[in-house]
């Protein structure tokens, strides 16, 4: 049963009948006294809730309307419908407990989608059921062979993947660079309802803003002096999909509002032409960088925020998955001898162990490189503690400072072990991290050490 709390009749007729024709069965309230006692003594699957239901414009007895809901019905999903003139007022409410907001004037399908991932991500037998699973029985049900490791860490992240994955939410996949996102985006495509559509990758750290909207949204011939052809842009191309904005991040403000726009309306406009085109993407975005922070200074949109953010996946750093390293490191070394047509190489014991008490700073980027680099270096099959020292030259200064130093602590001294041992060369500086160029030079900025592009 779906709950409807507007005072506008004409409001409540329209959707009534949008759910009803979708299946739903409805209730609907016209004034704040009889929703309140309703939900005292009854729990709708999904509330809709208007937050100018009480005719207030500052909207604050709706934000508290909101939390009297939340008081009596905590787990029952709350989808907020406000004005796009009172976004701010919708993120006022995403930070008191709701679900979701929906824009006026709301497109069907996006509320109806909505609806239907609140009511596959409150479902607790769905939940039950994909917590008690062990890895093998995920596998067996689900398409996730791409990621190696089965560490209580991991397994946590995987049965968030399959309860989400049925769902159209958007999700945020957090961590440190290296950590595997793109993976944990390719498998919610791959276990979701669009896995046959298209999968679109978007490093937006990549993308200037003078080029975002050409990139991201297209252009007609002769939109601007360079546009000698028509060009489809990336949202496009994901229709029916899913589209991985990665490294969002590092997005300037510009273009967080046209994101915003696209992501809150699903439609955009091709450069050179003024004609709406409406898409059906999911959204998946990544990102290294701490965005809560970047709110605070300003820097990255709050209303994106909450757009973008409706799921949460942190990926833990490689140093927390304990014996995942060792089936990581192995998988690096079966793929590199298969594809090379090697001998089979293995590890020693104290290779493994040099291998759990790294701290890898790049995570698993880094501990495949430093893998297939050690394989074809040494041209050993039983490869040992040496032969990864050779090639990992701050390790033992890493052990000395996870003694007694911060994360930030090691990663600056690697960053200066690597800028020694390979004479400022950035492209193998990054390599022998396992990092991208673009994460190396933000690493420099970071810690402030000098540097020449």
């Amino acid at each position: 049963m779906i709950l409807i709390a507007d005072d506008d009749p004409a409001i409540r007729t329209s959707l009534c009948l949008l759910l009803k024709r979708a299946g739903y069965k409805t209730v609907d309230f016209a004034q704040p006294d009889g929703l309140m006692d309703f939900v005292r003594h009854t729990a709708p699957d999904v509330i809709l809730l208007d937050m100018n239901f009480t005719r207030e414009t500052s909207g604050d007895e709706g934000l508290k309307l909101l939390r009297q809901i939340k008081l009596f019905q905590p787990t029952v999903p709350v989808i907020l419908i406000t004005g796009w003139g009172s976004i701010d007022l919708a993120v006022a409410g995403m930070k008191a407990g709701a679900f979701d907001f929906i824009a006026k004037p709301w497109d069907n399908q996006s509320l109806l989608n909505s609806i239907n991932n609140a009511l596959i991500l409150s479902n607790s037998n769905h939940k039950v059921c994909s917590d008690s699973m062990t890895r093998v029985q995920l596998d067996k049900k689900y398409h996730l062979s791409n990621i190696i490791g089965k560490s209580p860490a991991l397994m946590e992240v995987l049965k968030t993947v399959v309860q989400i994955s049925p769902t159209n939410a958007p999700a945020l996949i957090t961590g440190e660079s290296g950590t595997g996102k793109e993976l944990i985006a390719e498998a919610i495509h791959n276990n979701s309802p669009r896995s046959k559509g298209p999968f679109v990758k978007v490093n937006l750290g990549g993308i200037s803003q003078t080029l975002f909207e050409s990139e991201m949204f297209g252009h007609k011939k002769g939109a601007f002096t360079d546009a000698h052809t028509e060009r489809t842009g990336r949202f496009a191309l994901a229709d029916g999909g899913t589209i991985f904005l990665d490294e969002i991040g590092e997005l300037d403000l510009a273009s967080q509002v046209k994101l915003l726009r696209v992501l809150q309306e699903q439609t955009f406009e091709m450069l050179g032409d003024s004609r709406p085109q409406k898409i059906d993407v999911r959204v998946v975005c990544a990102t290294n960088r701490n965005l809560p922070a970047m709110i605070e200074q300003g820097l990255f949109r709050e209303d994106l925020f909450y757009r973008i953010n409706l799921i949460q996946i942190q990926l833990p750093p490689l140093r927390e998955r304990g014996n995942d390293i060792v089936l990581l490191a192995q998988s690096f070394a079966d793929r590199l001898t298969t594809a090379n047509n090697l001998p089979a190489a293995s590890f020693s014991d104290d290779a493994i162990q040099f291998l759990k008490t790294y701290s890898f700073p790049g995570n698993i980027r880094e501990l495949k490189n430093l893998v297939e680099r050690t394989i074809l270096m040494s041209g050993k099959e039983i490869i040992n503690a040496d032969d990864f020292k050779m090639l990992a030259p701050a390790s033992k200064a890493q052990g000395q400072l996870l003694q007694i130093g911060t994360l930030d602590d090691i990663e600056r001294h690697s960053i200066l072990e690597a800028i020694t041992t390979y004479q400022g060369n950035m492209s193998r500086i990054a390599q022998a991290l396992g990092l991208s160029r673009g994460a190396l030079y933000r690493r420099l900025d970071k810690y402030g050490i000098d540097y020449e592009r």
